[in-house]
């Protein structure tokens, strides 16, 4: 089993590697006007003195030499040829961005933002405190409502009707519809002021920890309710079919005609069974939520990883974009990972086949 989760592991590393390199790539082949001028509307802040254009340019020059973008993106380039006989392939040495940034990351060097020149490392680090207690809440309760949810349907047909009914409805709204529906109507001095509009309030203030934690979770319900709702509908429909499907089997019938209580047999041999075509699920929950945190941290103003991928795609900044890209791509990769154990862990058939 070790041996088999090993060998998955390391055949995902150059999927990382080349999606990592991609976003790399295409993010340096961007126009930088727009991150070159504001670098520089920071730098030549000089007053009413008129700025002259070799001052300008000299400016501009050191700018990319400091940010790395006066070297060459790739190892090797494609230059066009005054001739006709086509263009022409220029090697460019280990001088180059894309090496520079490979060795860095080794190194454990995230880089440095464009904007403030604060390390990267510490950008993340800032925003994880925020994203991680909301995207592992809204996974752990999700999963939770789910077991428990689809459990109680097999014991309550009429209440099942009812509750796939609405959990269908629920599935045709996408997140920022349901995060503005709860925010117009749990959050609206006009409506139903129970909880916080936006942001975090001033928990860090708190006499003590428990109370500043009462006062961060209790920011938190909102959008943490948002992603729960959203992935709550796939998660029972899918679950709920396997369990439908595995309670017509024979091992089902057998257990029930030998006096077994019908929660005994759902919870201790249906549910294994039944959990194994939803176990995917599960493991991409988080990698999903964390793409679902991009909407809910902008609309509820939260400084998590989703407001500050969207800031840094905004703004150019690709040392916190391209950080933050290789973050969710590890935490999607380490999913199935995860997938995989579980399947060996739930289903003997695979373990042995390994």
């Amino acid at each position: 089993m070790l041996r088999f989760l090993l060998i998955r592991l390391l055949r995902l590393i150059p999927t990382a590697w080349g999606i990592v390199s991609v976003v790399f790539i295409l993010s340096r082949t961007l126009p930088t006007d727009q991150l070159l001028a504001q670098v520089l509307g920071e730098q030549l802040d000089v007053g009413s003195r008129t700025i002259t254009p070799a001052e300008r340019q000299a400016a501009e020059q050191a700018v990319r030499h400091r940010l790395g973008l006066d070297e060459p993106i790739f190892y090797f380039s494609i230059q066009r040829a005054s001739t006709s006989v086509g263009p022409q392939w220029h090697w460019n040495g280990l001088q180059n961005q894309y090496h520079r940034w490979w060795r860095d990351l080794l190194r454990g060097e995230l880089g440095r933002s464009y904007r403030d020149n604060s390390p990267v490392a510490q950008v993340l680090a800032e925003a994880l405190r925020c994203t991680l207690p909301l995207t592992l809440l809204a996974a752990a309760l999700a999963v939770g409502l789910s077991l428990w949810l689809a459990l109680w349907m097999t014991q309550h047909p009429r209440g099942r009707t009812f509750l796939l009914t609405a959990l269908y409805s629920l599935d045709t709204l996408p997140l920022f519809v349901v995060a503005l529906v709860l925010l117009y109507s749990l959050a609206n001095p006009d409506a139903l002021a129970l909880f916080p509009a936006y942001g975090f309030g001033s928990y860090e203030l708190a006499d003590s920890w428990p109370e500043a934690v009462g006062i961060y979770l209790y920011h938190l319900v909102l959008p943490i309710l948002s992603l729960v709702l959203i992935t709550l509908p796939g998660l029972i429909a899918q679950l709920d079919a396997s369990l439908q499907q595995e309670l017509q089997t024979a091992y089902v019938i057998t257990a029930k005609a030998k006096g077994l209580a019908f929660w005994q047999v759902v919870r201790h041999h249906a549910l294994r069974n039944a959990l194994l075509p939803v176990v995917t699920l599960f493991t991409d929950l988080l990698p999903a939520l964390v793409a679902g945190a991009v909407i809910v941290e902008v609309i509820f103003a939260l400084p998590g990883m989703g407001r500050l991928l969207a800031d840094a795609a905004a703004t150019r900044d690709y040392p916190v974009l391209q950080a933050g890209v290789l973050l969710i791509t590890l935490v999607r990769l380490l999913s199935h990972s995860i997938a995989d154990s579980l399947y060996l862990r739930i289903d003997p058939r695979i373990r042995s086949s390994s």
